[in-house]
Formats: C-alpha cells, sequence, structure tokens
C-alpha cells in the first residue's frame, strides 16, 4: 500500500507536505495555479502590505564550481502589486483549488492595518495566516520583517493582536538574525500562534565586484545587504528547527520548515526534525515548479522503505538524537580506513590531515625518518611502517586517528575512505 503522504497543519488538510515559500514563484495567482497543477500541496503568497517599489536588479548569486546558486541573495522586497489586485486572486485561487492549502504571508505596521489587512484576507479565502517577521532588508528599516522578529516583546504583542481578529490559524515566521530562535519562538507561542515557520533569509552581503567596487548586485552606484537563501543555509535552517522541536514547552507547536530544501532528501531531514510542512523558493526559482514531481516520489518510495504508512510518522524521529555537546557519549570512537582498490593517488587525505587535521595519514613505501621530515612529529614505529610497506595507497595510524572525517570529506571518490566504528574504544 502506498504511503499517504498528505498532512494535517493546524486543522487544514494538504495533499502533501510540499509547499511554495512567499516570494518571487508566489507572487501571483496564475503562478500559484500553474503550481498547484504540477502537484504542490500548499503555497504561501508573496508578502501582503503597502505596494512597494522594488528595485531593479534584485539578486546576487553564489557558485560553488559547476553548482549554480549554491546561495541566492535577494534585495527584492514584499508585494509591488496593488491590495485589490492580489486579494481578487487569492479568492480565485481558492474558489478553483479548494483542496490545497492556501496561506497568506501578512506585514503592516498598527494595529488597525493588522486588523483590517487580516479580515480582506479572510475573506478572500486564506487558510492560514503567515505573520512575516523576518524579512531582513528595506522593511526591518521601516520597523517592519526582521525588526519586529528580533524583539520579542514586540512579536509577542503583534502576534496577540493579530489573534484577537483572526478566525484562522496563525503562523509566525521567524528571523535567523537573532542569538537564540528560541527566544522570539518563545513569545510567539505566548502570543498566541499556533504555528511557526522557519527560517526566513539571513542578513547578508553576497559580495563586490572588483571592477567598479559596488558590492552586488548593483542598483545604480551602490547596494545594500540583502536576504541569503538556497542550499547553503539548509544546515542553519535545520540546527534552528530542530532546536525547537526539543524544546519541551514548544511540544505543542505546529513547525514548517524551510532553508535550502532542493531535494526530497532534504524535506525528510526537516520532516525528521519536526516540520510538518516543508516550504521551498530558491529550488523552484532555478529549476521551475516541475520538481514538485522529484519530491513527491522520492520522499513516498523512501517513506514505503521505512515501511512508514505517512508522512506523520517520519515527523519528529530525529528530534531524540540532537543533543547538547556535553550530552553526547565520548567513549564513542570511529577510524579512518582507505579502500586501496578505488584510491586513485591524489594524496588529497594525507595533505588534509598533515596541515589541517592529526596527522595520522602516510604515503606509501614512507620511512620513518621521511615521516618526520614531512611534518608527523611522533611517526609510528619502523615495525608499524613495514606493515604497510607493499601498500600502494596512503595508510591510516588506527591509534592516532581521532576520527575527525576530514579525509572521509574531502576524498574525490566516493567511499574510497570511510569512519569505521572502534568496538568498545574508551578515549580519555
Amino acid at each position: 500500500m502506498q504511503p499517504d503522504i498528505s498532512i494535517d497543519f493546524c486543522g487544514i488538510k494538504s495533499p502533501n507536505p510540499f509547499w511554495l515559500a512567499s516570494a518571487p514563484p508566489t507572487n501571483s495567482g496564475d503562478q500559484i495555479m500553474r503550481a498547484f497543477d504540477y502537484g504542490w500541496g500548499g503555497a504561501v503568497w508573496k508578502t501582503l502590505g503597502k505596494p512597494i517599489q522594488n528595485v531593479s536588479s534584485r539578486y546576487g548569486g553564489i557558485n560553488l564550481k559547476n553548482n549554480r546558486l549554491m546561495g541566492l541573495n535577494n534585495i527584492e522586497l514584499i508585494t509591488d502589486r496593488p491590495l485589490a489586485e492580489n486579494l481578487k486572486e487569492i479568492r480565485e485561487v481558492k474558489k478553483r483549488y479548494p483542496n490545497n492549502t492556501l496561506v497568506v504571508s501578512l506585514m503592516v505596521e498598527t494595529k488597525e492595518e493588522w486588523r483590517d489587512i487580516i479580515r480582506r484576507s479572510e475573506d478572500a479565502g486564506a487558510d492560514l495566516l503567515e505573520l512575516n517577521f523576518g524579512c531582513p532588508h528595506g522593511m526591518c528599516e521601516r520597523g517592519m520583517g526582521s525588526a519586529v522578529g528580533s524583539e520579542p516583546k514586540l512579536l509577542k504583542e503583534i502576534t496577540s493582536w493579530v489573534r484577537e481578529v483572526a478566525s484562522v490559524p496563525v503562523m509566525v515566521k521567524l528571523t535567523p538574525n537573532i542569538t537564540d530562535i528560541l527566544e522570539p519562538a518563545t513569545a510567539a507561542c505566548v502570543g498566541g500562534a499556533h504555528a511557526i515557520s522557519l527560517i526566513n533569509t539571513i542578513k547578508s552581503l553576497v559580495g563586490v565586484d572588483l571592477d567598479t567596487l559596488i558590492p552586488r548586485p548593483r542598483v545604480g552606484h551602490a547596494s545594500t545587504n540583502g536576504g541569503y537563501c538556497g542550499p547553503a543555509v539548509k544546515p542553519i535552517a535545520l540546527h534552528m528547527l530542530g532546536s525547537l522541536s526539543r524544546e519541551p514547552h514548544l511540544a505543542h507547536m505546529t513547525f514548517s520548515g524551510m532553508g535550502g530544501i532542493s531535494t526530497w532528501q532534504d524535506a525528510a531531514e526537516f520532516i525528521a526534525l519536526g516540520a510538518t510542512s516543508v516550504q521551498v523558493c530558491t529550488a523552484v526559482m532555478h529549476h521551475g515548479y516541475r520538481i514538485v514531481e522529484d519530491l513527491i516520489a522520492g520522499l513516498t518510495h523512501y517513506l514505503a522503505q521505512k515501511n512508514l504508512s505517512s508522512v506523520s510518522e517520519l515527523r519528529g524521529q530525529a528530534v531524540s538524537s540532537f543533543k547538547h555537546w556535553s550530552d553526547l557519549d565520548l567513549t564513542y570512537k570511529v577510524v579512518a580506513r582507505i579502500d586501496e582498490s578505488k584510491c586513485i593517488g591524489c594524496n588529497k587525505c594525507y595533505v588534509a590531515c598533515r596541515d589541517g587535521s592529526h596527522q595520522c595519514i602516510y604515503l606509501p613505501n614512507l620511512t620513518r625518518e621521511n615521516a618526520l621530515r614531512s611534518g608527523h612529529p611522533h611517526a609510528p614505529s619502523n615495525e608499524c611502517f613495514a606493515i604497510h610497506h607493499d601498500q600502494k595507497a596512503p595508510w591510516v595510524d588506527k591509534e592516532a586517528c581521532v576520527g575527525c572525517n576530514l579525509c572521509a570529506l574531502i576524498c574525490p571518490v566516493d567511499d574510497c575512505i570511510t569512519m569505521v566504528e572502534v568496538p568498545h574504544a574508551h578515549q580519555s
């Protein structure tokens, strides 16, 4: 029987956990309807408020060798389209796609403005409201966005304003530009939020054009800091989500996770760390809406392999093993093992271990004297070298190896270097 990937998010049903995040891919009704046709379970409408005149240009990217957009920086703000036009399209989308989840993202200033835009959004058909307290540029300079998200008292107050009026579930979107993510999350909880979404983009400056000496992306003769997203921010997002999921006083809270999700594996990791839904932005901007087909197929197959009947059974399964450093098992030990049959002789592991780690990898046919000269202050005995005298690949001194993983991480050949557990190891 095929696993059930539908979700219940604060009482709202969604056909799957894959939602579009509030961003350029959700700027209009036409876009969201096309996304739903491809299979997206939900969408968060690009943030509504007083329309903004946006700048040109808007995006800057970080590439990693041949991988484009490992990180994306943007200085675009909230919607630049009239509120009435957005609300009309929201109403049309919800009418045509009643089974998909439609979340409306909001950002205004005064209590009266919050009350007005909430009523109008609900009248248009919003299933949930997402309060954008995370935008790290432009809007925060006007006292909104991350300016609210980084001030727990203000966040709690505005959330309570919204709860007084809203008749649909309220979700607070948190900024990562803060020392401790637990503080604004707790404020959202006390303010009455039903759910939390995280993370919004990270305040950043993507680079400097060394010809013009103007930061990128250039707007005339200047630039500004923007919001950083894409695969590069995934580790930060996972950490913040996991940090909230393991807090007992937030156990009743529903989480929507985002930040660098590009594949079904990424999504499964967020769900395993407590997310009910996952939101995607940069990957869609890079590859288009059709990636949802692979996301759905991959997650469904994974659940079946794990003998899980639904996506809800995966939720939170990794939380209990995300611990504080002081709670880790200090007797556990692994050492590196190099598969000689797969080694291509690049010696990257040797250089990395010698210069960047713990000097426990040796080149083949190396004498003790040459090892000492080449940067190994405590080379093994000649007897130890003799064991490996006919080896054609670098080898590991198991006694000296601390199991740092560096060699396995930098090796260009998959599974050439593996980390092997040492049974009954006891480290001091």
